[in-house]
């Protein structure tokens, strides 16, 4: 007979212990489901619901099933249905009915609440060292390559000079607010809706605080509905890390353009890269592509669970045991694709000077062209026309502008002087470029130094922990 089934008169159909069951993925909550039911039971006794002995039992109990399933040692049941009641039943099993006193004053849904709450801080806290050692990695390559000049695009069309380091920073600032945004996710996850009970608390005193201070929780939440119906906090780990595949799969499309044969900006390492069953000379980048596929799912799984929750009146409903798949797979793909990306981008060969030679084609110095001519007092629109021109000119010549005499200049305009060369200069178009946020070596360099700075605060702060 089932835990909850007294007031039954006949089995669960088999189809339905099937559909019904979550064993079979809410299992990972092992060890939060008993690190709770561990506090509670602590708590029971101190309000004197369960005598010390009993206390001791039940925890002591917890303990040993806790072990047991880490070493492989438990198999789960379906017909239990979940991880709280597989928990619950292998206790009774161990220590007998005084395992049945630990359910007093909860229910399953604020304890799946309250279980799901320290599997999401636990992780958020993992995928922020990813997140971390992936932008470590990053500022390591920028560090080397503040004066490699590469041309920067907009509409995948060669636009401005830029350097390597300016647009791997681009990504730092990226992967910087998706950690930001998992430290706000984690501030609303920090409360602790254990003790709400199926919807409406308990006649019980049960001590909320004290249970908060041994599951380290921030807060106690302060609305028993809301305690055992929110997921906004699996809505908000969700979305946060559809940003982080997001930022990770365009970043994949740029290796992946990087490494192809017709750019050669980069050379991934054989260790990340695959070949083809039939064409010998392939060197394929699957990681990005994998990488850049897998973020479709993780955004499905976000809008999934904003499709199952949108309809859902207070309080608990079964739809809401959907959540749990679409959280688990999403953090397991985050984790995955940023564990794998990080060693391909800090293997990866730069080509610097096919970086260089194609800045130096396809007129990425015409924008300094223009601004040249709107210093000699010419306006930017005509300034911008004339060049335009001159850039008409150079295709019809097979030239680049730093191919023209000066003569040619001259026949655009009299502004021209010799200066011009000087400003069309790729160094000199991208150091000029020295506005804060600029691509200048000196301005990507005081950039680096402040996300270092960034990156020293939160080790120090991990240290004072």
């Amino acid at each position: 007979m089932k835990l909850w089934g007294g007031r039954f008169s006949k089995d669960s159909d088999p189809l339905m212990e099937d559909f019904h069951s979550s064993i079979s993925f809410d299992k990972r909550l092992y060890k939060e489901d008993i690190e709770g039911s561990i506090a509670h039971a602590t708590m029971l006794g101190s309000i004197g619901v369960l005598e010390n002995q009993e206390k001791e039992k039940i925890v002591e109990g917890l303990k040993n099933i806790l072990e047991e399933i880490e070493k492989g040692q438990i198999e789960f049941s379906q017909k239990a249905e979940d991880i709280h009641m597989n928990v619950e039943t292998i206790l009774i099993d161990k220590i007998g009915v005084v395992a049945k006193k630990l359910h007093t004053g909860r229910s399953r849904n604020d304890q799946v609440a309250t279980d799901l709450r320290l599997y999401g801080k636990k992780e958020i806290d993992f995928i922020k060292d990813l997140i971390q050692a992936l932008i470590e990695t990053l500022v390591t390559i920028a560090v080397e390559n503040t004066e490699t000049i590469m041309p920067g695009y907009t509409h995948m069309q060669k636009a401005q000079p830029i350097t390597l380091a300016h647009h791997l920073m681009a990504y730092v600032e990226m992967l910087k607010r998706d950690y930001g945004r998992l430290e706000d996710a984690y501030k609303r996850m920090d409360v602790m809706p254990l003790g709400s009970g199926a919807l409406a608390g308990t006649t019980f005193p049960l001590d909320r605080e004290l249970t908060r201070k041994l599951l380290n929780f921030a807060d106690v939440s302060r609305n028993s509905l809301d305690g055992v119906s929110d997921r906004d906090y699996v809505v908000e780990i969700e979305s946060a890390c559809s940003l982080i595949m997001m930022h990770l799969s365009r970043l994949s499309e740029e290796i992946i353009i990087w490494s192809t044969d017709e750019f050669k900006f980069i050379t991934l390492d054989d260790g990340y890269s695959t070949g083809s069953s039939i064409m010998p000379q392939k060197k394929n980048p699957d990681v990005a592509e994998l990488v850049r596929g897998k973020s479709g799912r993780v955004f499905g799984h976000l809008i999934g669970t904003l499709a199952m929750l949108k309809g859902l009146p207070l309080a608990y409903n079964k739809d809401m045991q959907e959540d749990k798949e679409a959280l688990f797979d999403t953090v397991d793909t985050v984790k995955k694709s940023l564990l794998i990306i990080n060693p391909m981008i800090g293997t990866m060969k730069v080509n610097k000077d096919k970086m260089l030679y194609q800045a130096a084609r396809g007129f990425t110095n015409a924008t300094d062209a223009a601004d040249y001519l709107a210093k000699k007092g010419l306006p930017f629109r005509e300034a911008h026309s004339v060049i335009g021109k001159m850039v008409a000119y150079c295709l019809d010549e097979s030239k680049s502008l730093d191919e023209l005499s000066l003569d040619e200049y001259k026949s655009f305009s009299d502004y021209f002087e010799n200066d011009i060369y000087k400003a069309i200069d790729l160094i000199t178009c991208v150091n000029d470029r020295s506005v804060t946020g600029g691509p200048a070596t000196f301005e990507v360099e005081r950039h680096i130094v402040s996300i270092n700075k960034w990156l020293e605060e939160i080790n120090n702060g991990r240290n004072s922990n």
